[in-house]
């Protein structure tokens, strides 16, 4: 089964890469690709991320016809999709950092600054371990658990517009998503490359996952 990691630039791409090859144990073949015709026919695809939603989102779109085969393969084909981190804010309809930026509106919502609710011990960049809770029923985050510790580091958060698209909270200052999932779509804030085991079956799940 082929999974095709989208390769635009971000930071996190090798460290995915390696976690992903770990996590699919030679049942999968992962590759790294801007090729649209690679990724149109790929069984799944993984959209890693780091930094500023909007300098993302103009990398992506830089990379000809990229954006328009994730489509086809998620959106047409039904194609099982996991966004990591700012891989996971673009799923969001807009992204309110450095002005406005449209999204890829694949889960409805916002993308927007943390805040720290005014508590000076709350510090932005959220960085570091932070426990889970309300994890929902979903094969893919199925080895979670509410309590569970992932790693973290950003200063930005998406909140879908229907709160039953959030697999999984996390606080920090506020409340806010730290999963997220629609259909064949799913996506994490957490870096499940950072986060040793927990992160590696979460990779596995996703893997297997059959919508």
């Amino acid at each position: 089964m082929s999974v095709a990691l989208i390769n635009y630039g971000s930071g996190n791409l090798r460290s995915a890469e390696k976690a992903l090859v770990r996590a699919a144990a030679g049942k999968h073949e992962i590759v790294v690709t801007d090729d649209p015709e690679v990724i149109a026919r790929a069984e799944r695809i993984v959209l890693p991320g780091v930094g500023a939603f909007a300098a993302c989102m103009a990398a992506l779109e830089a990379r000809s016809g990229v954006i328009e085969a994730m489509t086809e393969a998620v959106q047409v084909k039904g194609a099982p999709f996991f966004g990591i981190c700012v891989g996971m804010q673009l799923l969001a309809s807009r992204g309110l950092e450095f002005g406005e930026t449209k999204g890829l509106g694949w889960i409805p919502g916002d993308v927007r600054k943390l805040t720290d609710a005014g508590d000076p011990t709350i510090k932005i960049p959220h960085m570091g371990w932070n426990g889970l809770s309300a994890v929902i029923d979903h094969p893919v985050f199925a080895g979670l658990r509410d309590g569970q510790t992932v790693y973290f580091t950003h200063s930005f958060a998406f909140f879908p517009q229907d709160s039953a698209d959030v697999a999984a909270y996390v606080e920090h200052g506020e409340r806010f998503p730290a999963a997220v999932a629609r259909d064949n779509v799913a996506g994490v804030q957490f870096h499940p490359e950072k986060s040793q085991a927990v992160g590696l079956d979460l990779l596995a799940r996703f893997l297997e996952w059959r919508p």
